[in-house]
C-alpha cells in the first residue's frame, strides 16, 4: 500500500514596527517597548481594588499644577514643542490620566484589559496604547501626522493629529501619544493585544517598563504567550 505524506509549513508572520527618520530627528530619546500577549477579559476585583487605592494617591500626591512637572510628562510637552503642537490643548494619554485624578476624579472603567493599561500608564508615568492586535492590518509605522491625517478617538470624536506621533497600519492611522481610536479598542471579543508603551526619556530603563507590563497583565489579565516586537 502507498503511503502518501502531506508536509503544512506555517509561515510566521513578523510585525515590523518602524519610526519615522523625522520623529528621531526631532526627538532623538523617542522610543517604543512594544509586545503582544493573549489577554481574558473578565471581572478582576482586585484589580479594582488597586485602583481604588492608586486613585486615592495620586489625588493625595499631586495637585493638578504638579502633573506637568512630573520628570517624563515634562519631557513628552517638551517633544510636542519640537513638533510643532501644543501641548496644554492636546496633551500627552499619560497627562490626561495624572490631571484626572489630581482632581480627585476617578479613572473610567472600562474592563480588565483597558484598566490595566491605565495602571501600567500611570505607574510608567508614560502614555501606553492597549490595542486589539487581530484589528492590525500589516506593519506599524510611527510618524507625525499630517494636516490630511484624521481618525474618531475613542469617545472624543474626530482629533487633529497633525505633528502628533501617530501609529499606522495598512488601513491607516489606528492611534496615537494623545488617544486611540475606536478602530483598534478592546472589545469584549479581544483574545490578543498589542501593548505600546512611549517614552521620551534618554535614562528609561525599557527593560524593566517590559518586566513591570508583563507582571501586571499577567496578575490582572491572565496574560499569556507574551512576544516582544524590536521597534526600529
Amino acid at each position: 500500500m502507498e503511503r502518501f505524506y502531506c508536509i503544512i509549513i506555517l509561515e510566521v508572520i513578523k510585525l515590523n514596527i518602524i519610526i519615522s527618520d523625522e520623529i528621531i530627528k526631532l526627538t532623538e530619546a523617542f522610543k517604543i517597548t512594544a509586545f503582544e500577549c493573549d489577554v481574558e477579559i473578565y471581572e478582576n476585583l482586585e484589580l479594582d481594588s488597586f485602583i481604588d487605592s492608586l486613585e486615592h494617591d495620586i489625588s493625595k500626591e499631586y495637585d493638578i499644577s504638579d502633573v506637568i512637572q512630573i520628570p517624563k510628562i515634562l519631557d513628552g510637552r517638551n517633544a510636542y514643542k519640537k513638533y510643532g503642537k501644543d501641548p496644554s490643548r492636546y496633551r500627552l494619554a499619560v497627562e490626561s490620566l495624572f490631571r484626572r485624578l489630581s482632581k480627585g476624579n476617578r479613572l473610567y472603567r472600562i474592563n480588565n484589559v483597558v484598566d490595566t493599561g491605565n495602571v501600567l500608564s500611570l505607574i510608567l508615568q508614560k502614555s501606553t496604547a492597549i490595542l486589539d492586535y487581530d484589528k492590525i492590518v500589516g506593519n506599524v509605522q510611527i510618524r507625525l501626522g499630517t494636516s490630511k491625517d484624521e481618525y474618531y478617538g475613542i469617545g472624543r470624536g474626530l482629533l487633529n493629529i497633525d505633528r502628533i506621533p501617530l501609529y499606522e497600519d495598512n488601513l491607516g492611522p489606528f492611534g496615537s501619544v494623545t488617544s486611540d481610536t475606536e478602530r483598534t479598542m478592546i472589545s469584549p471579543n479581544t483574545k490578543k493585544i498589542l501593548v505600546f508603551i512611549i517614552s521620551f526619556t534618554h535614562q528609561d530603563d525599557l527593560k524593566e517598563d517590559y518586566k513591570i507590563a508583563k507582571d501586571i497583565f499577567t496578575r490582572y489579565c491572565n496574560a499569556s504567550n507574551f512576544k516582544k516586537h524590536e521597534v526600529s
